[in-house]
């Protein structure tokens, strides 16, 4: 049997610190056991994969550790924390809302806090995904959740705040993940690189961070897929291969043939990208984040939006200096269109294609809405004799 462990598992926190993107979380919640000022229900929202349950099992095992010293963080190595580690701890139960949504449930649980811990100072209920629970369910829980025993703790995750009833959200101490940012993320996929001995472009690992889109454990996931294919070398050409994803290339040569306006140079791109096995949307929505990314190149205060990586910052502003605004404005609009009646469109190359071509005369119809032609003044015809 094989004894690999996705990074997302091998790699998951162990103390606050060690949370990325999430520091106002941890210190937080380390204020509070220095204080003693702990709520004893907790209501952690946010997106997937960035930290809610991690965050939820490293306060539960900190709550009965015995050696957590003054940076009010889990040990790891006394028996509290140990057997919470190998899942066999009493005083931490772990409840997912999701498959465990019922009143029956719900009222296993209310038992259960009737029971004192049997080592340690609390015991502490995880829900995970509780926005899954039925409406009769969360009315039971209600009473509970609100007058609690002193040494009950709850803490409830979700990644849909919305739909859990205020008189819930009102007994909670909430707190807001944040989406993780691509700097962060990279800098912990170097980490991981470093203790694996892989050796990993900049590029590819910010082509990674990117397709996670703000949550962790995506990352991670694609990170263990490439290195499947990789091996200990990961090169940017074999993460846009793996991840579908256009190179940037594609569109710097395309936009420097739109401004142009070559058309000829146009179609055959467009085909390149197509035998390539990429769907038109695809294609045409990366062609408007270029535009996007090119016009916050035109200012320094918003150049910091550029999420792309170092080595890509210089040719981006090069190629904004050539690009009008106009141009650009008038591609996105012309982008978006074409994006929102994509599906609509029987012969979608042809939809792509007609949009393409009205990108490329941009410039010219700019020049002719500055400059206007006159008409030719109409010959009186001479008359008849």
């Amino acid at each position: 049997m094989s004894n690999f462990v996705v990074s997302a598992r091998k790699y998951r926190p162990q103390k606050f610190d060690e949370v990325v993107g999430q520091e106002h979380v941890g210190q937080t919640l380390k204020n509070a056991l220095k204080n003693d000022h702990l709520a004893h229900a907790f209501l952690f929202c946010g997106p997937r994969g960035v930290g809610k349950t991690t965050c939820a099992r490293i306060l539960a095992k900190v709550l009965n550790c015995q050696n957590k010293g003054d940076e009010f963080e889990p040990c790891n190595e006394c028996d509290s924390c140990k057997s919470f580690s190998g899942n066999s701890s009493f005083n931490i139960m772990e409840l997912d809302a999701a498959s465990n949504n019922s009143v029956e449930h719900i009222r296993t649980l209310v038992e259960q806090v009737r029971f004192q811990p049997q080592q340690g100072q609390y015991k502490v209920f995880i829900i995970d995904e509780v926005h899954m629970l039925s409406q009769s369910a969360f009315n039971a829980f209600l009473k509970t959740l609100e007058e609690p025993p002193p040494y009950a703790i709850f803490i409830l995750a979700t990644t849909e705040k919305h739909k859990i009833i205020p008189t819930i959200l009102s007994r909670c101490q909430i707190f807001d993940f944040k989406r993780i940012l691509i700097p962060n993320m990279v800098k912990h996929l170097q980490n991981i690189c470093d203790q694996e001995g892989i050796e990993a472009e900049k590029d590819a690992l910010h082509i990674i961070a990117q397709k996670a889109d703000g949550a962790l454990r995506d990352a991670l996931s694609i990170f263990d897929r490439i290195v499947s294919f990789s091996g200990k070398k990961i090169t940017y050409e074999d993460v846009i291969t793996n991840l579908n994803v256009l190179d940037y290339d594609y569109f710097f040569r395309f936009t420097d043939e739109l401004l142009g306006g070559d058309i000829s140079q146009t179609m055959l791109i467009f085909d390149e990208i197509l035998r390539n096995g990429f769907d038109g949307d695809l294609f045409i929505n990366g062609l408007a984040e270029h535009f996007r990314d090119l016009l916050i190149c035109k200012d320094s205060a918003t150049l910091k939006l550029l999420e792309v990586s170092d080595s890509l910052k210089g040719r981006y502003q090069e190629q904004a200096q050539i690009a009008p605004n106009s141009f650009l404005l008038t591609a996105l609009n012309l982008a978006n269109d074409c994006d929102i009646n994509y599906k609509m469109a029987r012969n979608k190359r042809l939809h792509v294609e007609m949009f393409l071509i009205k990108m490329a005369h941009i410039n010219q119809a700019v020049e002719l809405s500055r400059n206007p032609q006159p008409l030719p003044e109409k010959k009186n015809p001479e008359p008849s004799v």
